[in-house]
């Protein structure tokens, strides 16, 4: 094949933050898009700047702050669609791209569009036109390709290519592909569109791994001649979530005589860097299994495997962890350590903060200083990651005291400080309750939750430790339920478990109180 330059398009600030509970705000994807950046992906797919006010400030941010990456917005093929997504990747200039899909599949023309065959070539091609006249660079994705018949597949192909697409994408939007299969799909559609062959236009794929197979066949599919891999750091999105980006680049790499010299241009150094971010700004801890960046990925506990990585290294691991980013952190700092010391390190960490930013970090830094020895760079990292997720506050935490055993009923008193009113200036209201509950998380929640007077049902609780050590920094994740079936995200840090699951459940109750109701809008391939 003529080009062996495989794209890597990443979908995590759309598709893998469609996942239940991995909403991200602007801050968030700012700090996630920018990591992305250093990572040297080909494409960011920024959001779907229609569904909400939100999205289209997040994607207009990302393309006028971002540099290196292409910047892509997706759009349904309906002109509104893709006007806000032309206005919203316009700052990006020459790198914007519009990503525009419709359903093709028999079952989605019968049951969910109405419409024929032809009716749906139609419309793809005015899509792709209308997209054409705002930018040179458009993507189309034929929905639920991996089940669309073949015929009809080749034919919208060619008319989107004939209108103007420079990108077709096949998703295999339910995860319903098998590798061999979507294989030969590829394979097919590369043959008979002259234009994937000339370059002209790259074929791409995006699946999904209901079935845990949308690594094998996003791999698959570059055998057989696709270009670009559409992925998401840990693999994170709708469902059971998308082919997992340290997953097929690795590969790609590892095994490069089977992939017939193909490759990529990530830095494969940032991949631990970034899905260590992307776990923190949407909440979702990565498995200790998970493969590359998973915490058990380069651990040996067998004694014959330790012995055989010690006399050399390749007898039990096909890459070196240094060259995924795994590797021994900096000199700790210490509670001595002045405020240069710690922009420093942040800087280095690859956060892009403002002399504000460093400065609250710089005092939550003398507090976890004061509580224990060192502050690692993981430590560090989550101090940084807790005031990016952070919201304005409505209420902030001014105290907790708890009081909990064997033998005596756990109890929690909570002091809040309540903004009552912001104008010209500040009213703070401090209020103070106390709660009993099955242990001291739940008397501090319960309290909290008597105080903002909402009430919220814990979905899910997760805690780790940021570093190691028994004074580690612990990290708690929330997903709260406030009687919309919404589930928001918290997030916490403290040495106190109590206090970080406090300040998380805290976290969630302001962004519960300021988030828009706006609907969302369906938004696959």
């Amino acid at each position: 094949m003529k080009n062996n330059r495989i794209v890597i398009f990443d979908t995590t600030l759309r598709d893998g933050e469609q996942c239940p509970g991995a909403s991200m705000n602007l801050r968030e994807k700012l700090e996630v898009a920018r990591q992305l950046a250093r990572l040297q992906v080909d494409v960011i797919e920024a959001g779907f700047p229609v569904i909400s006010e939100g999205d289209f400030t997040s994607v207009q941010t990302i393309a006028r702050e971002v540099k290196g990456p292409y910047i892509a917005g997706l759009a349904r093929c309906v002109p509104k669609d893709i006007e806000a997504a032309g206005a919203a990747i316009k700052p990006a200039g020459k790198r914007g791209r519009i990503h525009v899909f419709l359903a093709t599949s028999k079952i989605h023309r019968e049951f969910k569009l109405g419409k024929p065959q032809d009716e749906i070539v139609r419309l793809a091609v005015e899509g792709v036109k209308l997209a054409r006249s705002f930018v040179d660079n458009v993507e189309f994705s034929p929905e639920d390709g991996s089940r669309t018949e073949p015929e009809f597949l080749v034919r919208v192909c060619k008319a989107v290519i004939a209108a103007g697409a420079t990108t077709v994408n096949i998703p295999d939007t339910v995860g319903w592909a098998m590798p061999e299969q979507f294989g030969e799909l590829i394979a097919r559609l590369y043959q008979v569109v002259p234009e994937f062959q000339s370059g002209a236009a790259v074929i791409s794929v995006h699946c999904h791994n209901d079935l845990g197979l949308a690594v094998a066949n996003s791999l698959a599919a570059v055998r057989a001649g696709a270009r670009q891999v559409e992925c998401t750091i840990n693999g994170i999105g709708e469902r059971a979530g998308n082919a997992s980006l340290e997953e097929v680049v690795m590969a790609l790499k590892t095994r490069a005589d089977y992939f017939a010299g193909v490759d990529c241009g990530v830095n494969t150094r940032e991949i631990v860097k970034s899905s260590r971010l992307v776990s923190r700004m949407c909440g979702l801890l990565v498995q200790r299994s998970k493969a590359i960046v998973g915490e058990n990925a380069f651990a040996h506990a067998s004694g014959i495997h330790q012995d055989g990585v010690l006399k050399k290294r390749e007898t039990y691991e096909i890459m070196d962890p240094e060259e995924v980013g795994w590797g021994a952190t900096e000199l700790p700092l210490t509670k001595h350590s002045g405020r240069a010391a710690v922009a420093s390190r942040l800087k280095t960490l690859g956060f892009k903060l403002t002399e504000g930013d460093v400065a609250a970090i710089f005092a939550r830094f003398k507090d976890i200083g004061d509580k224990k020895k060192f502050v690692y760079d993981d430590d560090l990292a989550a101090l940084a990651g807790g005031h990016i997720t952070e919201v304005p506050e409505t209420w902030s935490l001014d105290y907790l005291g708890v009081s909990s055993g064997t033998q005596m009923v756990p109890t929690a008193t909570v002091r809040l400080r309540h903004i009552v009113k912001e104008n010209a200036g500040k009213e703070i209201e401090v209020m103070q309750d106390a709660g009993t509950g099955d242990g001291p998380v739940d008397a501090a929640l319960k309290a909290i939750d008597r105080l903002t007077k909402t009430h919220g049902t814990l979905m899910d609780y997760s805690l780790r430790a940021a570093s190691k050590g028994k004074d580690a920094l612990g990290e708690v994740t929330v997903k709260v339920d406030f009687g919309d079936r919404l589930l928001v995200p918290g997030k916490g840090a403290s040495t106190d478990i109590v206090e970080a699951s406090a300040r998380a459940y805290l976290n969630a109750v302001n962004r519960y109180l300021i988030s828009g109701k706006e609907p969302k809008v369906s938004s696959e391939p």
